[in-house]
């Protein structure tokens, strides 16, 4: 499920105020002094990468100084582009300092965070990194994932961007995409790295879809907030889509939302669908199991009651690193589930 509020509404997060002064000047300053730092990932020589707005970008060079999207930077990571990020934006360090789930195994402490939730993205900070490249995903088409849109015509004019789909394809698909910009920017894709996950990630598919086959389970995806039950829709979201293209019986609401990625109901309708497993939002923004626990039409729900509720990752990392445990979580909460519908 999607559930952060973006240009189309379609999606829900926490909101928080932003802005910037001074851009002009920094403007002006970002038109040199980019060889400090980073380090060259890709053979000498023009650079270019044709994104999934159809946008082809080129550079005289392999990028040497990208800022990312954090889960971006994290599948990045995954791949081998290390030290070429320099700079994060979006959910990277949780209250106590630690790591962000959604920063995967990137070194939170070695990049500079521009932003650390929605609509929080420091401008000025941005255009001090002399970027060559942005990299975002995009929920809706042509829309930047976590780029505010009260300063994304600032923000794209002191880098060229890239931006890829983060929804509408299956994962698997998603994962190849990063894959090929990874390799453009210099990564190894046939590094022990990521061969290893790679092979992993097969591995958790093809027990997924043991499992489903053997266990004939209903899922529901949905995420929990203090007024409205969310039922998601496994027909946009990448990593459901995927889900469903191994059997898992995934339940598709009736009645979406505008945008499609979700069903909203009150919490006195969150037994619209009968589920044996729910798979539950497990994003900070979003309530857990023990925040809903005071909840009588939760606690009432037949899988909360069989303690059939498995996490899931609704912001998915689309790296086979990433991705592999997500497959192995579901499907051993789909082995060990019985039908209670």
């Amino acid at each position: 499920m999607r559930t952060t509020r973006s240009v189309s509404l379609s999606r829900r997060g926490v909101l928080a105020a932003g802005g910037a002064v001074g851009i002009g000047a920094l403007l002006a300053a970002c038109g040199g002094g980019k060889e400090a730092g980073g380090s060259g990932g890709g053979k000498g020589g023009p650079w270019s990468f044709t994104d999934d707005r159809q946008q082809k970008v080129s550079l005289p060079q392999t990028p040497r100084r990208i800022v990312a999207f954090t889960g971006t930077a994290a599948a990045l990571h995954d791949f081998g582009i290390r030290d070429q990020i320099v700079g994060v934006f979006g959910p990277t360090k949780l209250g106590s300092g630690k790591p962000d789930p959604q920063a995967g195994d990137l070194d939170v402490d070695k990049v500079t965070i521009i932003g650390n939730a929605y609509n929080q993205f420091n401008v000025e900070k941005y255009a001090g990194l002399a970027p060559d490249l942005l990299v975002t995903n995009m929920y809706e088409p042509g829309a930047l994932w976590y780029v505010p849109d009260d300063s994304k015509d600032k923000i794209t004019k002191l880098a060229k961007s890239v931006a890829l789909t983060a929804s509408r394809k299956p994962l698997d698909q998603i994962i190849g995409r990063y894959a090929d910009l990874a390799a453009a920017l210099g990564a190894d894709l046939k590094a022990k790295q990521v061969t290893d996950a790679k092979a992993r990630f097969e591995q958790a598919a093809a027990r997924l879809r043991k499992a489903a086959a053997a266990h004939r389970v209903k899922v529901l995806a949905c995420s929990g907030s203090a007024d409205l039950f969310y039922a998601s829709n496994p027909g946009i979201n990448a990593d459901l889509m995927y889900f469903k293209s191994l059997g898992v019986d995934l339940i598709v609401p009736d009645h979406l939302d505008k945008g499609g990625y979700f069903e909203s109901l009150s919490w006195e309708n969150a037994d619209k669908y009968p589920a044996d497993v729910l798979l539950l939002d497990n994003r900070t923004a979003t309530l857990q199991p023990k925040d809903l626990a005071a909840k009588p039409s939760w606690s009432k729900l037949p899988a909360v009651k069989a303690g059939q509720i498995a996490p899931w990752s609704s912001e998915p990392r689309f790296s086979y690193a990433g991705a592999a445990p997500l497959l192995e979580s579901l499907a051993q909460a789909i082995e060990r589930a019985k039908k209670v519908n």
